[in-house]
């Protein structure tokens, strides 16, 4: 047996089916499926937007707004840190190197 749609006051005469319950319904009752987004379905087997199938985000561009430049750091060989690391001795003439 038939069923008839009654679209009376409708914007359109037109009959669709959902793609996945294969109702039939108003044209105006379908909704693109925001996944896939050929199908035309009712607002019950509508899915929620699936995050995962953005693209993904680009990284953060961070720049220091002071930076040290690349120069080394090392301390000279000619010194010596003292027992509670507070000062750090040099030797006058900076041939010779210290003896613990």
């Amino acid at each position: 047996m038939a069923i008839f749609l009654d679209t009376r006051g409708r914007g359109t005469l037109g009959i669709g089916i959902c793609d996945r319950c294969r109702r039939k319904m108003s044209i105006e009752e379908l909704y693109s499926d925001p996944n896939s987004p050929g199908l035309r379905v009712c607002l019950m087997d509508r899915d929620e937007f699936d995050p995962y199938r953005l693209p993904a985000r680009q990284p953060d561009v961070i720049v220091l707004q002071t930076y040290r430049p690349d120069v080394n750091i090392a301390t000279d060989p000619a010194g010596i840190v003292s027992e509670n690391d507070d000062q750090f001795i040099i030797n006058e003439d900076q041939n010779e190197y210290f003896v613990p």
